[in-house]
């Protein structure tokens, strides 16, 4: 079942066309993240679902009802959707539980005490319930601001790159706690985040936006694997850029013939992009590759391969990586995604 069903959504301030006839549907308990870079129109739209702004043309419509057109919006709090800001934005002057239940004030005494017990828990912040938010580190700030957000039992969930202002650790950790709260209590959801890592580990699509204009949308596999043009192959991960032209089904490149991912036609030259993962590489002194450089992360490394008049970056196992100096044997595994100009 659609929930949420945004059609020909555009937005421009002045001259300006922040977004560009925007569609895209979501389900029923669906985690769908929209991931751009810096400017790419992300809070521009969340704002439109929240009925922050105006579409200046397009519809939003939830649960089938149209809450926004470029002549009326409905009100954000008629809407029945939670919030997660960016900074988390507890009240300073509440408690944690005071905050949780702010949207739920109105409700019955022992109807309100069994949902927040049931959110505390939830949370894993039973014992924090008469704390103050100066007292809170960042990542239980950001786990009471998405209870108070499902508190009210929303239809719908808007998150706000919730994890921006979070270490590298911390922001690992509560991806994984906040998708398993999600999935508990059944929420519909729309993470926007110009983090790659974080769209692809949370959500159960991802929506690309570059310059106003959704470009792909797919499950995480889909749009990493099979990115539909340089620019998200680049975006999305690592990628190697190498020059190659089809010949009878293959990819002829300074690397030797590559196997195409999609359909390919005689003939066509571009670009074929492989990520650094693919390549796999073998110390040997007969090697056509030398190792250059080496950045060692722990669990991983990235090394520098010059074969020829071409350098490549390759990710190898950390511990058992080839030295600098090294030479090389270098092969590509699987298939390749092969962008013809």
């Amino acid at each position: 079942m659609t929930l949420l069903k945004l059609s020909g959504l555009s937005k421009s301030f002045g001259d300006t066309h922040v977004l560009k006839s925007i569609d895209l549907e979501l389900k029923n308990q669906e985690l769908v993240a929209v991931l751009g870079a810096s400017g790419a129109g992300k809070s521009t739209l969340l704002r439109l679902i929240a009925g922050f702004e105006r579409p200046t043309s397009g519809s939003v419509e939830l649960n089938g009802v149209e809450i926004s057109n470029s002549k009326k919006v409905l009100a954000p709090d008629k809407r029945n959707i939670g919030i997660v800001p960016q900074d988390a934005a507890l009240f300073p002057h509440l408690n944690v539980a005071q905050n949780i239940g702010f949207g739920i004030s109105k409700w019955p005494t022992e109807e309100k005490a069994a949902r927040l017990k049931h959110l505390l828990e939830l949370v894993e912040l039973t014992d924090f319930a008469d704390a103050r938010p100066e007292s809170l580190s960042g990542g239980q700030a950001q786990r009471v601001a998405l209870a108070r957000a499902l508190a009210p039992r929303p239809a719908l969930v808007l998150m706000d790159e919730p994890f921006s202002a979070l270490d590298a650790e911390l922001r690992a950790r509560l991806r994984l706690d906040i998708r398993a709260i999600l999935l508990a209590e059944g929420a519909t959801a729309v993470l926007v985040t110009h983090d790659q890592e974080e769209a692809l580990s949370l959500a159960d699509r991802v929506a690309v936006l570059r310059n106003g204009e959704i470009v792909q949308i797919g499950t995480p596999t889909e749009i990493y694997n099979s990115p539909v043009d340089i620019g998200i192959a680049t975006f999305l991960g690592d990628s190697v850029l190498v020059e190659g032209q089809v010949v009878k089904g293959k990819i002829s490149t300074a690397l030797g013939l590559l196997n195409p991912m999609g359909k390919v036609s005689d003939g066509d030259q571009g670009l074929t992009a492989i990520r650094y993962e693919n390549f796999y590489l073998l110390p040997n002194p007969g090697g056509e590759g030398e190792v250059i450089a080496q950045v060692f992360f722990g669990h991983d490394a990235v090394l520098e391969v010059k074969i020829g008049d071409l350098v490549i970056r390759a990710r190898s196992n950390g511990p058992f990586a080839p030295e600098v100096g090294m030479r090389v044997k270098v092969w590509v595994r699987g298939s390749v995604n092969f962008y013809a100009n």
